[in-house]
């Protein structure tokens, strides 16, 4: 091999090394794949997966300011003119799992009261699978059968306990007919809605809980519920049935209560009064006596306006009456201004007051 030769090899193979290092050199590695968050439309709209998890989030709430004239709940209350504010965050989760959806629902409040007052509020929070519901919400007296009519002051005439500890089974057969069952705590209602010839003021020492059940069957647009709540303080409780009907350009409801003992308030049959606005040692009087009734009507006029009314009457001679607009000029809107007015024909007393409301909801 002459010299030539070998420097034109040599010169080849530096050539070809260089080419090999310069290939290397530019080779890119492969990206890393984006964490996009993904919808999880399983359990309704709104809920996403938590990036990483198999568990579903929702995430909602609402920001609402209204102005109150007096109170439908107290004839002694002439405050006047108050003012009110509250934000309020809804928090969902739902994992899929062999029994079912686990899931969680958790709400807090924060309320700005006219004056520098405030407070914060754990409202709900609870764990349910398979049917089964534990922690706070409010009592399946309510919450099963239904609230009294689609208008701010529903309960004027007490329609049972709200916000309470329970262990509660949901049963669907899927036909229409459900059912309830619910061990609820008793410590968790207002002392004031205990009443069995003095005012119960002390629970302390008290562990049984009441019980809730009922049944329920729908069909078409028509719906009836039957629901009772047992007091195990008073050792007394009450019953409500309750029939829905909707007729598309309007719906309608129906409920009657019975109070297994008239003379005596319990949780499920009680009172919004306070002891002070009652005569003197008759707080039956400011409550249902043996029965109650509710009945309202809903109507849409389109899908910005509705108009609601609610009606009830006790056999203590309590009268409340209650109207309002819903008024959604866009969607997650609402202006809502309502009117009540209460007679308690026992205690001579009656008030009118209204409430004008600002809310959006996300």
């Amino acid at each position: 091999m002459n010299i030539r030769t070998l420097l034109l090899s040599s010169a080849a193979a530096l050539a070809a090394a260089s080419g090999a290092h310069a290939a290397d050199a530019i080779v890119a590695a492969e990206p890393e794949p984006l964490q996009y968050v993904r919808i999880c439309d399983a359990y309704g709209t709104g809920y996403f997966f938590i990036p990483g998890t198999e568990t579903c989030l929702k995430v909602g709430g609402e920001v609402r300011s209204e102005g109150e004239w007096y109170d439908a709940y107290s004839p002694t209350n002439k405050v006047g003119t108050l003012w009110h504010t509250r934000a309020e965050l809804n928090l969902d989760t739902a994992t899929d799992t062999e029994y079912g959806p686990l899931k969680t629902n958790m709400v807090l409040r924060w309320d700005w009261q006219e004056g520098g007052s405030t407070a914060t509020k754990l409202l709900f929070a609870n764990i349910s699978l398979g049917g089964f519901t534990v922690g706070k919400l409010d009592s399946q007296y309510n919450l099963y059968a239904g609230y009294a009519g689609d208008v701010i002051n529903d309960d004027v005439i007490w329609d049972g306990p709200y916000e309470l500890n329970q262990l509660t089974y949901n049963y669907d057969a899927g036909n229409g007919f459900t059912a309830v069952i619910s061990l609820e705590d008793s410590n968790s209602a207002s002392d004031a809605s205990s009443y069995d010839g003095a005012w119960v003021t002390s629970k302390a020492n008290h562990y049984a809980p009441n019980v809730v059940a009922g049944a329920g069957y729908k069909s078409g647009i028509w719906g009836v519920k039957v629901v009772g709540g047992y007091d195990s303080i008073v050792e007394e409780g009450a019953v409500k049935a309750r029939v829905d009907a909707d007729f598309g350009v309007f719906s309608a409801f129906l409920m009657g209560g019975w109070n297994t003992d008239g003379s005596k308030l319990n949780q499920y049959a009680g009172s919004n009064l306070s002891e002070d606005s009652c005569p003197p040692g008759r707080g039956d009087l400011c409550g249902w006596g043996d029965w109650a009734a509710w009945g309202g009507v809903a109507v849409p006029f389109n899908d910005k306006l509705k108009w609601n009314l609610q009606v009830a009457y006790t056999d203590s001679k309590i009268f409340a009456a209650t109207t309002n607009l819903k008024f959604n000029p866009v969607k997650n809107l609402l202006i809502e201004p309502e009117v009540s007015y209460t007679n308690w024909d026992s205690i001579s007393q009656d008030q009118w007051a209204g409430i004008l409301r600002f809310q959006r909801s996300f």
